[in-house]
């Protein structure tokens, strides 16, 4: 508060304020030169000490009478005539004694000088208060402008977390269900498969429920997790599922919205690979291109026709349909998802997010 106060009354700032009455006081020197019969130099110095003492009036009382101006704005109405009054009596008080003057002699020896300066200072000081009190009214209409698309924003950001939120939850039970029915099948055929994979099983709820609870984490993380889902499911299907991810370094801390990927890989897994008799593989790919983060699961699968509905096949569409809701939850209209497939060729799934977006 003391700084705040020493920088507006320190001589610089007190300067650039004075500028525009200075500009004025001259215009109105010009004026009365052209149009009256006193030369430049008395009219230059009367205009100076009548405009300078009424800014310094309507200056000094803007600071003891209105502490808080957003607030107070209205007082300006009595402040800056009261001001322009008072400031032009001094005013011409100290024009007549640095010019050795007498000031009182004015009004007989040049009445329209006098009228001059006390008509153009009441027009200078009616410019004055319309200029204050437009720019005290600009200024609180900006900060409520301002207050209510911070508000706005603010609301938007928390229905987006909250739906952020509600559709993770969703995925969560899916991710479940699904890995507990791939339990139940392996129980009936191989005990010590279904014992690893339960405790395999175990580890991963325990570190996904400990980083799902929050809005976004790294691509570290969503790695980390896809690779320990992967590994889950390899304990079933053994030889018949190959994988790789592919994550640079230096996209490591890049935040995303938690699983984000996790049903492309449910798909890959269930509609791709787990139809094929030999299996096949999944590769979940990270890069960086033209400023864009690109988000890739490819998988060599039965794949499908891609220009039929519920590409998802007989889960209702649930995975693509949870991912495009999640990205526009978090992104809006920034983010897209692309999908090409073929019967007998595989899928590939690309998310695309501008990092321009994703990092700010």
């Amino acid at each position: 508060m003391a700084s705040g106060t020493a920088l507006r009354w320190s001589a610089l700032a007190l300067l650039q304020r004075s500028l525009p009455a200075l500009a004025v006081n001259t215009v109105i020197a010009l004026t009365l030169t052209a149009f009256g019969d006193d030369d430049f130099g008395n009219n230059l110095v009367y205009s100076h000490c009548i405009g300078v003492s009424i800014w310094l009036l309507i200056e000094v009382a803007q600071y003891w009478l209105m502490p808080d101006q957003k607030k107070q704005w209205r007082r300006l109405y009595l402040i800056v005539p009261s001001a322009v009054i008072l400031g032009y009596v001094i005013g011409l008080l100290a024009g007549g004694w640095l010019l050795d003057h007498q000031a009182y002699g004015l009004w007989s020896q040049s009445p329209r000088l006098v009228l001059g300066y006390l008509l153009l200072s009441l027009m200078a000081g009616g410019a004055l208060t319309f200029y204050f009190m437009s720019r005290e009214q600009l200024a609180a209409a900006n900060e409520e402008m301002a207050q209510a698309a911070a508000q706005a924003e603010a609301a938007h950001r928390h229905a987006a977390e909250s739906k952020l939120l509600l559709l993770q939850s969703q995925l969560e039970p899916h991710m479940l269900f699904n890995t507990l029915a791939n339990l139940r099948a392996l129980i009936g055929t191989d005990g010590a498969a279904a014992t690893a994979m339960l405790d395999r099983l175990n580890a991963y709820l325990r570190a996904t429920l400990n980083a799902s609870r929050a809005i976004e984490h790294s691509l570290q993380t969503e790695f980390d997790r896809l690779r320990d889902y992967l590994e889950l499911i390899a304990v079933r299907m053994g030889s018949r599922l190959q994988f790789s991810l592919e994550l640079p370094t230096e996209m490591a801390q890049i935040p995303v919205p938690p699983l984000l990927m996790q049903p492309l890989v449910e798909n890959a897994i269930k509609h791709g690979l787990e139809p094929k008799v030999e299996g096949g593989s999944v590769m979940v790919r990270a890069s960086v291109d033209a400023g864009q983060l690109m988000l890739e699961v490819t998988d060599s699968g039965v794949g499908f026709d891609a220009s039929m509905p519920a590409v998802d096949g007989a889960d209702g569409g649930f995975g693509l349909t949870q991912v495009r809701e999640r990205l526009l939850a978090a992104y809006g209209a920034h983010s897209r998802v692309e999908l090409t497939s073929k019967p007998g060729s595989g899928t590939v799934v690309q998310i695309h997010l501008p990092l321009s977006i994703i990092k700010r």
